[in-house]
């Protein structure tokens, strides 16, 4: 580990939703700064101009706010090194490709598509590798500028040449890594219109940034050649580069963007928290040192190490999700998971028990059936919605018992005049019904459930009689009884 303060960056191009790839991206650069006490920078890479949006932009950094994962320096608050914006650096990089055109080592090329394609089209007939060979390559500057001031628009290439025949470099990730010099022709770093390229934008910025360490997705390897190039040429250190692994769904497959979890607000509409996504996503291509698996983010912060980090791909298991999201869901504070369920009981059109503190009551019973958000929203809808009961068809067997029409009866001339019914009451007038009648198992729990919550099968039947308010259970009873006896 360099001696320098860590510096990472996570560098978000804003043309559309965050992909989970990306947030993992900016989880993993995260967790290691935080790990070694460094600092986060989130830089916007907004030159492609036809794609990029203030509405794209907004959503991701809304995203990574939701998911907890706050930034040190960034286009919203700024920073030693501001602007953080690419779009809103250009001067800096004409500056750079200038210094790069006095030493020699770039030059302005005017060729047209045309003279490209042809070029395209003789080195497939030929069966080679295209790389473009410029005419313009040895040009001087004043003669291109003379061009360029009678309305010419050329960009501007970088010259791959007087470079070492191999750049090797330590992959934080992958180890070792050598890349031959000749697997790229001369690049543009400034198109015609003067908006700076991917590659060059990186290296000015990760350097005028003091970035130490780059990690980011392996689709970026073959740019990393090109990156080593233009550090060489400054004669600037470059960072220490480590290159995650795809992620892939199911069918081992990239995961595509049409995918059901593919992004960060797929994830959140389909009911999943920050904790369960990031818990998931870092063990997404990391190991815990321990095997750990059930993880807060002080404690990923805590054991993280780049290190353990795996270089083979890793499978998205929506089931493996959705269990971790029940182990955090299980595990908050009933205060703030009942926050969270509030606004999507509205959406619903939920009417719940008029009684503030019923959630008490009420999220203890779901919790067992609690694995997203949703669900949880779903079931609470099913079994304690004021307007919503009716008995579900296909339980005709169970309710047309010889019994069950003594049994309603018995539950209903039990149930207390207070507004819940106790534990203890329940536990009497239950082993009362099972005494009287002389039924137990799923002849006694199946009908009382139905008389509740309109379905034999859900969670602990202490626990349901408890959150159903006593004047409702009274009324759910009595459309019973008339259900049993009509049928």
């Amino acid at each position: 580990m360099s001696s320098k303060p860590v510096r990472v960056r996570f560098a978000p191009s804003p043309t559309g939703s965050m992909h989970v790839g990306g947030v993992r991206t900016a989880l993993y650069n995260y967790l290691f700064a935080k790990h070694h006490c460094g600092q986060l920078v989130l830089r916007v890479e907004d030159t492609d101009e036809t794609r990029s949006t203030e509405a794209s932009q907004k959503e991701q950094l809304d995203d990574l706010k939701w998911l907890g994962l706050a930034w040190d320096e960034g286009p919203d608050i700024g920073g030693p090194y501001a602007p953080y914006k690419q779009s809103q650096r250009t001067e800096a990089y004409k500056a750079y490709a200038d210094q790069l055109l006095q030493a020699g080592k770039a030059y302005y090329c005017f060729m047209t598509d045309e003279e490209m394609d042809a070029q395209r089209a003789q080195a497939e007939q030929s069966n080679q590798p295209y790389q473009i060979i410029s005419p313009y390559r040895e040009v001087g500057i004043d003669e291109a500028q003379k061009r360029i001031k009678a309305g010419e628009k050329p960009t501007i290439r970088f010259k791959v040449s007087d470079l070492p025949e191999y750049f090797s470099f330590e992959d934080a990730v992958r180890g070792e890594i050598t890349l031959p010099s000749h697997m790229v022709g001369d690049f543009i770093i400034m198109r015609s219109d003067g908006m700076p390229v991917y590659n060059f934008c990186c290296v000015v910025d990760d350097h005028e940034m003091a970035i130490t360490h780059v990690f980011r997705g392996e689709e970026h390897l073959p740019n990393t050649l090109r990156q080593l190039m233009l550090y060489e040429s400054f004669s600037w250190n470059a960072p220490v580069f480590g290159h995650l692994s795809i992620i892939l769904d199911e069918h081992k497959k990239k995961l595509s963007k049409r995918h059901d979890a593919a992004s960060c607000s797929d994830l959140k509409a389909s009911g999943y928290i920050p904790e369960a996504i990031l818990n998931y996503l870092a063990l997404l291509g990391w190991s815990h040192p321990r095997g750990e698996e059930i993880l807060s983010l002080s404690d990923l912060i805590e054991t993280f190490s780049i290190s353990r980090v795996h270089a083979s791909a890793a499978v998205f298991d929506v089931a493996k999700l959705r269990w971790l999201n029940g182990q955090h869901v299980r595990h908050m504070d009933i205060d703030h998971l009942w926050s969270l369920c509030q606004p999507l009981l509205a959406q619903e059109g939920v009417h719940l028990p008029d009684d503030d503190q019923w959630y008490q009551r009420g999220l203890p019973v779901a919790l067992s059936e609690f694995f997203t958000l949703n669900d949880g929203v779903a079931f609470m809808k099913r079994w304690f919605n004021e307007s919503d009961f009716k008995i579900e068809p296909g339980h005709e067997s169970i309710l047309k018992a010889d019994h069950v029409p003594d049994l309603i009866r018995m539950w209903l001339k039990g149930l207390p005049n207070s507004q819940y019914i106790g534990l203890e009451e329940y536990q009497v007038l239950v082993n009362d019904i099972k005494k009287n009648l002389k039924v137990k198992g799923k002849m006694l729990f199946a009908p009382l459930r139905i008389a509740m919550i309109g379905l034999p099968d859900g969670p602990d039947l202490s626990l349901l009689a408890q959150a159903i308010p006593t004047e409702m259970l009274k009324d759910r009873a009595y459309q019973c009884l008339k259900y049993v006896e009509s049928h």
